[in-house]
């Protein structure tokens, strides 16, 4: 089951608390997948669902908060094997839309989220959200590109939603997208606030679990490319000096002082040791800038030498070998 599924099938079991709360909420369903329309000289209110759960939740909460009949059923399914209900008010349509913010008291169609809702209290807020999301929401999976989306009817309910999001203190941002309004949570902190205000704790658990293990594994994935790249630079410095000091030695001959002798061959000896591990290796012991400096020390008499004979220098050991290579 998707993330959304089951963000949907928890939260259409929350009380939303009192009277108020209910009736926003039952609004917000009927906003966000609902549909007003007149016919046959009346007006029809018909909201289509994707959870046989919230129809029923739906019908029996209009039926409670307000007295009026809701019809339900099953509607053609937009996909192949996805399933939709539907409830439908076929009398006091009218009155039911007045009641719910869908129409205001002289007849016209509210576009928004009604102001006494909008600007209520915080489980009036988190009703509409939550309404809102059990209508058309979405919860992506946790990672980079995670959010929880609200599809809207309109610009003027996304800016509405966005505002309640903001009073409850939770930032959102509305955007239309292929020509469909959006309200989009992004931030990590939002998107579990936001899903514990709506009442989704159980796949707020497990949501943060599945973050928490994406990026533990993330780090270790960037930790281990890093350490390949170190190593890869690191042996690949050791090969390029490997070929200079061979090259160093071609040019030398036997002009080469013991102890820039002793450092060159301890490189060639142990090829894949660092300079820390040469010089724990070296009789006695020495320490890596010890190493080095003798290295650099044998590499640059090589190539004063070659510069005064006019023949290439140690840096030709390199490219034959990248040659070989």
């Amino acid at each position: 089951m998707s993330l959304t599924a089951q963000v949907k099938q928890e939260i259409v079991g929350v009380s939303p608390g009192s009277n108020q709360a209910r009736a926003a909420q039952v609004s917000s369903i009927l906003r966000f997948a609902g549909a007003l329309q007149m016919i046959s000289h009346r007006y029809i209110i018909e909201a289509e669902l994707d959870s046989e759960q919230l129809a029923l939740r739906l019908g029996r909460e209009i039926g409670a908060l307000y007295g009026i009949r809701a019809r339900l059923g099953r509607a053609s399914a937009a996909k192949p094997g996805q399933m939709s209900y539907f409830v439908r008010v076929l009398e006091q349509g009218d009155t039911l839309a007045r009641q719910t913010g869908l129409m205001d008291s002289r007849g016209r169609i509210v576009r928004g989220i009604p102001n006494k809702l909008a600007l209520g209290r915080a489980d009036i807020l988190a009703a509409i959200w939550r309404g809102a999301f059990m209508a058309s929401g979405t919860l992506s999976d946790p990672g980079r590109s995670a959010s929880l989306e609200v599809a809207c009817p309109n610009r003027e309910t996304a800016m509405a939603l966005v505002g309640a999001g903001g009073r409850l203190g939770i930032e959102a941002k509305a955007r239309e997208v292929r020509g469909v309004n959006r309200v989009i949570v992004r931030d990590v902190d939002a998107i579990n606030a936001m899903l514990a205000a709506i009442g989704a704790k159980q796949v707020l658990a497990e949501w943060e679990q599945q973050r928490q293990r994406k990026e533990t594994r993330a780090t270790a994935n960037r930790l281990v490319n890093f350490d390949d790249a170190n190593l890869r630079r690191s042996a690949q410095a050791a090969v390029t000096a490997c070929a200079r000091v061979e090259r160093a030695f071609e040019i030398l001959g036997d002009d080469v002082p013991e102890h820039l002798r002793y450092a060159g061959e301890l490189r060639l000896k142990y090829r894949e040791a660092s300079l820390d591990e040469l010089g724990q290796r070296a009789d006695p012991p020495m320490t890596k800038d010890a190493v080095a400096g003798r290295v650099r020390r044998l590499l640059s008499l090589a190539d004063r030498q070659a510069g005064e004979q006019g023949i290439p220098g140690t840096a030709e050991g390199v490219a034959e070998h990248e040659e070989l290579d």
